[in-house]
C-alpha cells in the first residue's frame, strides 16, 4: 500500500503532511516551478517510529526538465533538497517528467517494496 498523497495536481499545495513533507513541497515548488507535484510519505511502510518522516516519493512535472537527461533531472531535485537529504530524509523515490511527457502518459509507477530497515 502506498503512503498518503500530500500534494495534488496542478501544483496545489494543500496543508496535509508533517513538517518535512511541507518543506519538501515548498522547496521543490520554489526551485522547479512544477505544473504538477505529488509528495508521498512512505515512512509508515518502512518500520520506523510513528510520525517519522524518513522515506518519501515525489512526482515532479516541470518545464525545467525539458532537454535534460533523467540523471540531470534527479540532480535538480537532489540540489533543492540537499539539507533534507543530509539529515532527516533517508530515502527518496523521484519521478521527474516534462509537462509533455506527463500529458502523454500520466501513469505513475508503483513505489518499490521495502527491502530492509527495521523490519528485518
Amino acid at each position: 500500500m502506498r503512503g498518503p498523497l500530500l500534494a495534488a495536481a496542478g501544483g496545489a499545495m494543500g496543508g496535509a503532511g508533517g513538517p518535512l513533507a511541507r518543506t519538501i513541497r515548498a522547496k521543490l515548488t520554489a526551485a522547479l516551478q512544477p505544473t504538477h507535484l505529488e509528495v508521498r510519505d512512505d515512512s509508515p511502510r518502512h518500520g520506523g517510529p510513528p510520525g517519522a518522516e524518513t522515506h518519501f516519493g515525489v512526482l515532479v512535472v516541470s518545464g525545467r526538465f525539458a532537454g535534460l537527461p533523467l540523471l540531470q533531472r534527479h540532480r535538480l531535485v537532489h540540489e533543492a533538497l540537499r539539507a533534507e537529504l543530509a539529515g532527516p530524509l533517508h530515502a527518496l523515490q523521484i519521478i521527474a517528467r516534462t509537462p509533455q511527457q506527463w500529458q502523454s502518459d500520466p501513469r505513475v509507477p508503483p513505489a518499490p517494496p521495502c527491502l530492509g530497515g527495521s523490519k528485518r
